[in-house]
């Protein structure tokens, strides 16, 4: 038996995950703690990581540690995305992190990401022909998955968090402002030309604004359960819920059920994606999955280490 602590850092939000291993290749989580760390949030343009935010998310590296350290038989992978992916600053970061932590921060690409998604999702949903959409806080990646393999995948450089900096969707949104959003969302899915295969499939969906999504709509219904694997709305209630959200502005989003105040400021970003891909979608279903990059992380790990005993027997 051997306990896998997974610290997953992305643009928006800190997460670590313990799962324990048994010797039979069989494996469950036991801890789980999320911290919103807002990681990318200033870096603009420049594509720089600003000290603030770097020291909050260090904070919350350390706390982590905290927990995972009283863990026997343990084993520590640590992982980033987009946003240490695209910062001009990342080996300062990374050795920072190194310095200050002791974790050894692998950043995934894109195509990794995507491709950790697919494992992720994969093990755990029966979805022979879907489109998986993961939208984190700096980049948004795809799957189109065919005949449950990855057929094609792709990440792309906006998510919540940027997406709302840059088109100023945090408050009161003005339609102008979302119209010039929405053709930038738009206009970079029509240059994907695998996407066509994708309008009469479900959309699976990742990331923490899609989780925000389902919880809203969860409590909306006055549906108590917390888990949203496999959860599924129709196009229609996600059009309904957005036009909720671009109703109000930011101070009443914060008191709307399911969604936490400090998302509220980028939820209606971290929908975009989804919604411009509905509108090209004739489907119309959505599913939520809870299983992703963590996930297929694991599932790799435990290949692995079952090919090394393969090998050794």
């Amino acid at each position: 038996m051997e306990n896998l602590a997974i610290v997953d850092l992305g643009s928006n939000s800190a997460r670590m995950a313990i799962t324990r291993i048994n010797n039979n290749g069989s494996f469950h989580e036991i801890k789980r703690v999320k911290e919103d760390t807002r990681l990318s949030e200033g870096m603009g343009a420049e594509k720089v990581l600003q000290e603030p935010a770097i020291e909050h998310t260090i904070q919350a590296l350390k706390r982590f540690k905290e927990v995972y350290r009283t863990y026997p038989n343990l084993k520590v992978a640590g992982i980033t995305t987009a946003a240490v992916r695209q910062a001009k600053n990342q080996q300062e970061f990374l050795q920072r992190v190194k310095q200050e932590v002791g974790i050894d921060l692998r950043v995934l690409s894109g195509r990794q990401e995507a491709y950790y998604d697919y494992l992720g999702v994969i093990r755990t949903l029966k979805m022979d022909h879907c489109l998986i959409l993961d939208v984190g806080g700096a980049s948004c990646e795809l799957v189109l998955v065919q005949h449950r393999q990855a057929r094609d995948l792709i990440s792309i450089p906006f998510g919540a968090v940027n997406l709302s900096e840059q088109f100023r969707l945090g408050g009161y949104v003005r339609s102008a402002d979302l119209f010039r959003a929405q053709t930038l969302v738009t206009g970079r899915f029509n240059k994907i030309p695998w996407l066509r295969y994708a309008n009469r499939v479900p959309i699976v969906l990742l990331g923490g604004a899609n989780r925000t999504l389902a919880r809203m709509t969860k409590a909306y219904r006055h549906q108590h359960s917390r888990s949203i694997h496999g959860y599924r709305l129709t196009s229609r209630v996600v059009y309904a819920t957005y036009r909720e959200l671009l109703n109000r502005n930011l101070a009443q989003r914060k008191h709307m059920p399911g969604l936490e105040p400090d998302r509220a400021d980028i939820i209606v970003g971290g929908m975009l994606p989804l919604i411009c891909l509905l509108q090209r979608n004739s489907d119309g279903r959505v599913i939520f999955s809870e299983s992703g990059v963590r996930e297929g992380i694991i599932t790799e790990y435990i290949q692995q280490r079952d090919r090394q005993l393969v090998k050794q027997s």
